[in-house]
C-alpha cells in the first residue's frame, strides 16, 4: 500500500483526475477498451467534475460503480442517478455505463444480468474506492449477510449484500474483481478515516475491517 498525503482536498480531487485519466489513456492504448468503476456517493463528485471534461476516448471506456443501493433513480439515495449527473456529462457522457442495479423488487432476481455485463468489462482497468469510518469499502460492511462470501478469493463478480445500519439491500462488487483491477486508489478524508486507514492496516482480518482485503498494492489518498 502506498499513502499520498496532500496539501488540501481541492488539490487531491485534481491530481486524483488526472492520475485516472493517464490510467485510462494508458490502457486505450494496447487494448481496444479501458473499465473504470467507482464509489458512490459525494465524496468523490470533484474527482467525476474533473475527469468528465478530459479529453479522452471515451466511447470506449466502461464505467459502472463499485457498489450501488437498491434504489431507483428518482431516490436521492440512488448513486447512479449521482454517477449520470457529475461523472457521464460533458465528454464522458460519450462512456458506457454498465448498471448495478436492474428495475426488480430484489436483486437476487436480476443478478444474473448484471453480472454478465461486469464480467465483461474485466479485469478493471482502474478501480477509485470510499471508506467508511466503520472500515466497510463498496457494500463489503462488517456484519454483512454475505461478507464472507464476498471476501472470498472464489467470490462471484457481484453480490447482494445486506448490512445492520443500511437502510435498503445493496449491491456489490467482490474483493477479488476489485483486487483484480490493474490499478486501485482509495480517497479518504478527515482524520476519522485516517484512523480508520491506521485500525484497518492494524487489524486480525478483514472481517472486522473488509476494506483490509483490497490494501494491498492500493495507492491511498488522504487530505485533511
Amino acid at each position: 500500500m502506498k499513502l499520498v498525503e496532500y496539501a488540501d482536498r481541492d488539490m487531491m480531487m485534481l491530481d486524483l483526475a488526472d492520475k485516472i485519466a493517464s490510467e485510462l489513456s494508458a490502457m486505450l492504448e494496447h487494448e481496444d477498451r479501458a473499465s473504470l468503476a467507482v464509489p458512490g456517493g459525494t465524496s468523490p463528485g470533484p474527482v467525476f467534475d474533473a475527469l468528465s471534461a478530459v479529453d479522452l476516448d471515451w466511447a470506449r471506456v466502461d464505467v459502472m460503480l463499485t457498489d450501488e443501493r437498491w434504489v431507483t433513480e428518482d431516490s436521492p439515495r440512488s448513486n447512479t442517478a449521482l454517477l449520470k449527473k457529475r461523472l457521464m456529462v460533458d465528454k464522458a457522457a460519450a462512456a458506457c455505463l454498465i448498471p448495478l442495479y436492474g428495475g426488480t423488487d430484489t436483486p437476487e432476481e436480476c443478478l444474473d444480468a448484471l453480472a454478465g455485463a461486469v464480467q465483461a468489462a474485466m479485469p478493471l482497468s482502474v478501480v477509485l474506492l470510499g471508506m467508511g469510518e466503520d472500515m466497510h469499502t463498496a457494500s463489503l460492511f462488517p456484519g454483512a449477510d454475505r461478507l464472507t462470501e464476498g471476501l472470498s478469493s472464489h467470490a462471484p463478480a457481484l453480490l447482494p449484500m445486506r448490512a445492520p445500519g443500511a437502510d435498503e439491500p445493496r449491491i456489490t462488487l467482490t474483493a477479488p474483481v476489485l483486487n483484480g483491477a490493474m490499478s486501485k486508489h482509495l480517497l479518504i478524508m478527515g482524520e476519522g478515516k485516517r484512523a480508520a486507514l491506521a485500525a484497518a492496516i492494524r487489524a486480525d482480518d478483514a472481517f472486522d475491517a473488509p476494506v483490509k482485503a483490497v490494501l494491498p498494492d492500493m495507492t491511498v489518498h488522504w487530505a485533511a
